[in-house]
C-alpha cells in the first residue's frame, strides 16, 4: 500500500489536526480545543506531512502559517470532515425514525445476561424500536431463529455442528462453568465419583434443548454410559429445590453451585467441571439488518471485549 493509499484510509484525528492548527495558527491553542497534549498535535502534523509528502506548514515568528500544498489540503479536509458529521447527522435521524420489533430470545435469569441494561441500551441506539422478548431453553433459541420467531438471541454452548457454525452470526460474551451438585444425603462426604458411578446413580434430567442435558449427554456419550434419569425439569430453580430434597444429582452453574454448598443444601463434586459459553446471536443472512445491527451494537455496549 502506497503513502497516499495509507493516508486515505488513516484515522480522521489527523485530518482534524490539520484543520484545528491551520484555524489557530498555532500548535498550544489547538491542543487545547482538541484536549490532546502539544507533542501528541505535534505527532500528529508529522505523521500527515510523512504519509502526504508535502510540507504543509512553515514556521513564523508568531506560529504556524500554511503553505500553498498546506492549504489546498486543509480546505479539502475541512470538507472531508464536513462530510463525516453530516454522515452522522443522517446516521442519526435514520436511526430516531427506524422503527420495528425486536424479538429477542432469553434464557436463564436476566441479571446473569444482563438483559436490563440491554433493553435500557436499545432504546438509547434506537428509541423507535420496541423489543418483545420471548423466555425458554437456551438451545430452542436455534430453532426459533431459523423459523423466523426470533430476529437475536442469547444462548448457552457450543455451536459444534460445522453447517451451525456457518448459519449463525456469533457474538462471545462469556465462558461459564457448570458443576455437578447433589443431595449431602445421597454422596455423604464422598466426592470424587468418577463418570461411570456417577452415570449409576438418580439424576434429575432436562430436556435435551437445555445447556444442561447437551453438556451431561456430551460426557456420557463420549464414554458409551447411559444417564440414570428419575425426573425431568425445565426450570433451574426447580432441579435444586429436588437436588435440596434429596431427589438425585444435577448441574448447576458455579455461582450458584457455590453459594447452595455454602448453605449446605449440595454437596459439589470435585473435578467435576463443564465449561461452556454465553453467546448472543442471530441468523448469519440477518446480520446486516438495521434492527439486527443495533442490538448487536447495543449488547457491545452491555459486554464490552
Amino acid at each position: 500500500m502506497s503513502d497516499v493509499e495509507r493516508l486515505a484510509v488513516h484515522d480522521l484525528k489527523l485530518l482534524r489536526a490539520l484543520v484545528v492548527v491551520a484555524r489557530e495558527g498555532n500548535v498550544t491553542r489547538a491542543a487545547d480545543i482538541l484536549n490532546l497534549s502539544q507533542p501528541a498535535v505535534s505527532f500528529q502534523l508529522r505523521k500527515l506531512g510523512q504519509l502526504s509528502g508535502l510540507v504543509l506548514f512553515k514556521r513564523t515568528a508568531t506560529g504556524l502559517e500554511l503553505t500553498k500544498d498546506g492549504a489546498l489540503l486543509a480546505t479539502k479536509a475541512e470538507q472531508v470532515l464536513g462530510s463525516v458529521q453530516d454522515f452522522n447527522r443522517l446516521l442519526q435521524t435514520m436511526r430516531t425514525h427506524l422503527q420495528g420489533t425486536l424479538r429477542v430470545g432469553t434464557i436463564i435469569d436476566p441479571e446473569f445476561t444482563r438483559l436490563g441494561a440491554f433493553l435500557q441500551q436499545m432504546l438509547q441506539v434506537g428509541p423507535g424500536v420496541s423489543t418483545s422478548l420471548r423466555h425458554g431453553i437456551s438451545g430452542e433459541v436455534l430453532d426459533y431463529l431459523r423459523n423466523d420467531t426470533l430476529d437475536v438471541g442469547f444462548y448457552l454452548g457450543d455451536l459444534d455442528q460445522p453447517a451451525d457454525a456457518e448459519q449463525f452470526h456469533v457474538r462471545h460474551l462469556s465462558t461459564l462453568t457448570y458443576c455437578v451438585v447433589a443431595p449431602p444425603a445421597l454422596l455423604g462426604s464422598a466426592k470424587d465419583y468418577d463418570w461411570r458411578e456417577l452415570a449409576a446413580l438418580p439424576w434429575i434430567g432436562t430436556p435435551p434443548a437445555s445447556v444442561h442435558n447437551r453438556l451431561l449427554t456430551k460426557v456420557f456419550d463420549r464414554m458409551g454410559l447411559r444417564q440414570n434419569q428419575v425426573a425431568q425439569v425445565d426450570q433451574e430453580s426447580s432441579m435444586l429445590a429436588m437436588v435440596r430434597t434429596g431427589v438425585g444429582l444435577s448441574l448447576a452453574r458455579e455461582s450458584i453451585a457455590l453459594r447452595e454448598a455454602q448453605s449446605g443444601n449440595v454437596t459439589i463434586l470435585t473435578g467435576k467441571r463443564l465449561d461452556t459459553s454465553l453467546s448472543f446471536l442471530c441468523l448469519a443472512q440477518r446480520r446486516d439488518d438495521p434492527v439486527v445491527q443495533l442490538a448487536f451494537e447495543a449488547i457491545d455496549d452491555v459486554w464490552p471485549t
